[in-house]
Formats: structure tokens, sequence, C-alpha cells
């Protein structure tokens, strides 16, 4: 990790990754509670860890992921997708209102996506890149 990227994540991190990734602990939490939605509180607390730490790191489409990602997808958007991705959109206002907090709104805003289709993505290293993957 460079130190560029260090530096942006401790910003991130005091500036809104804490409150988001709270957000999606509680989604998960919810998810652990009702059992069969297991699966979603797993895929909730691995984007928690990359809205806690975003930088350095994106997401990428899995290409084994199916219809199945796709089914759990829209479930997700339906019962915990759509507030977490508000909770981006209105997290990113007050960052956008302030000068130095302008590439913290974007980054919030590139989030969005990820917060309403997170089943089929899998989160990697920036310096390894997107096509080193061997698959």
């Amino acid at each position: 990790m460079t130190t560029i990227n260090l530096i942006l994540n401790i910003l991130w991190l005091i500036f809104c990754g804490i409150w988001m990734a709270i957000a999606y602990a509680v989604a998960a939490l919810v998810c652990f509670i009702l059992i069969i939605t297991i699966p979603f509180g797993i895929a909730s607390l691995r984007i928690a860890g990359y809205v806690l730490w975003p930088f350095g790191r994106t997401t990428v489409e899995r290409r084994d992921a199916g219809a199945p990602s796709f089914i759990g997808n829209v479930l997700w958007v339906i019962f915990a997708g759509w507030w977490l991705a508000l909770g981006h959109l209105f997290t990113s206002i007050p960052l956008f209102l302030s000068i130095i907090g302008i590439p913290f709104g974007w980054a919030n805003l590139k989030l969005i996506p990820i917060s309403l289709m997170p089943l089929g993505r899998e989160i990697i290293e920036t310096d390894r890149g997107e096509f080193a993957r061997t698959w």
C-alpha cells in the first residue's frame, strides 16, 4: 500500500468510512439473526471491510457468478441495499459541500452500485490489477 493510499484511507475512515461500515455491520447482524439470509450477512461484512478501507482496492465481477447471484442481488436491493445506497448518497452530500471532501463524496457515490449489488463481486488489491487474476 502506498503512502497516499494510507493517508486517504485514514481521512476516509474519519469522515465517513466508520459510519458506513457500521451500517453494513448492522445489516449483516440483521441478516445473521434471520438465519436464512446468512449469505447476505457474509456479503455485507465483506463490503463493510471494503467500505472501511477502500483506497488501494477495487471490486470486480466474478465470472462464475450466475443466476443465483442475480436473484440474491434482487432480494438484497429490496431488503437492505436501497437504504445502504441512501446512506452513501446522504453521506456524500456534506462531503461535496466542503471543498476538501469532494473526492470522498465521489468515492461515496462510486460505492452505491456495490451497495446495491454486492453478490457476485470480489474485492481485489489495485496493484494486483483487474486483469491479473487467473481463472
